[in-house]
């Protein structure tokens, strides 16, 4: 059974994303390679054997060797998923770019069975902190106004926060920071076109932008960020979400005012009262 399509307002354009993902460079995905190696590292630390695994991704073929046997979904808005199917769910890098991801994230978890474990990564809030300082700074400059260049990304407190409003049990989230180096800001901007990381922002500005609000971001990023290198550094924040299908099995908080020793003895010491 299939979800109906999401309400949510369209934050994104998610027709041109396929378009670019189709024009995108393998040898440029260095970001979804990151992501694999973060999924695996934590697969690793959980003492148990996925039988039935699903990967949500717009990169099949970055993804389809990574787990044998696992059902590869493609990253749409509602989700090509059997409801209590899987053991295992990994949403793989497409996240950032869903116009409803606690939608997508309940989707997951309607199909893990119970006690399965969904696996998210995605890009977060301080990814290209940099460039956006930079570019929005020199367009103020340039044009006495700012425009959506960057797509707003979750932080990492919010983006824990939707494990628990999906439902899942026992969440997790953690950041994986990744800097790359750049030639410049062209350098920068044609590697995100490479790997259709570029603005897809329904509301994006749909003219050419003047070449003087570029130099001027050029300038700017330099002084501020430039390594002692001449380099200019760009920072990819990957989120890793981890959740469980609530299961009778899994470990629950102790009740309230159910405990059985002081914290004051467990921890050895002596109790006094605060100064009024």
């Amino acid at each position: 059974m299939k979800l109906p399509a999401s309400t949510a307002p369209s934050l994104f354009d998610r027709e041109t994303l396929s378009r670019r993902r189709a024009r995108a460079q393998d040898d440029a995905l260095f970001l979804h390679r990151a992501a694999v190696d973060e999924v695996q590292d934590r697969l690793s630390l959980v003492n148990r054997s996925f039988m039935a695994p699903a990967i949500v991704t717009g990169f099949p073929h970055i993804w389809q060797d990574v787990l044998p046997g696992a059902v590869i979904v493609e990253d749409v808005e509602v989700l090509d998923l059997i409801p209590g199917a899987h053991d295992l769910v990994i949403h793989a890098m497409a996240l950032h770019w869903a116009n409803d991801p606690v939608g997508q994230l309940i989707q997951c978890h309607r199909a893990l069975r119970p006690d399965g474990l969904l696996l998210a990564v995605c890009l977060g809030g301080e990814t290209l902190h940099q460039m956006r300082s930079a570019l929005g700074q020199a367009e103020i400059e340039v044009t006495g106004g700012l425009s959506p260049r960057i797509a707003p990304m979750a932080e990492l407190r919010d983006l824990g926060a939707l494990l628990q409003r999906a439902g899942l049990a026992l969440p997790v989230a953690d950041a994986a920071p990744l800097t790359a180096e750049y030639r410049d800001l062209f350098h920068l901007m044609h590697d995100l076109r490479a790997m259709a990381e570029t603005n897809i922002l329904s509301d994006r500005l749909m003219r050419p932008t003047r070449r003087k609000v570029f130099d001027r971001a050029q300038q700017i990023y330099r002084d501020h960020f430039a390594t002692p290198e001449g380099r200019l550094p760009a920072t990819f924040e990957l989120i890793c979400l981890t959740g469980w299908s609530p299961d009778a099995s899994q470990p629950k908080p102790m009740r309230p005012g159910s405990a059985r020793m002081r914290l004051a003895d467990a921890l050895r010491t002596n109790e006094g009262k605060l100064p009024d």
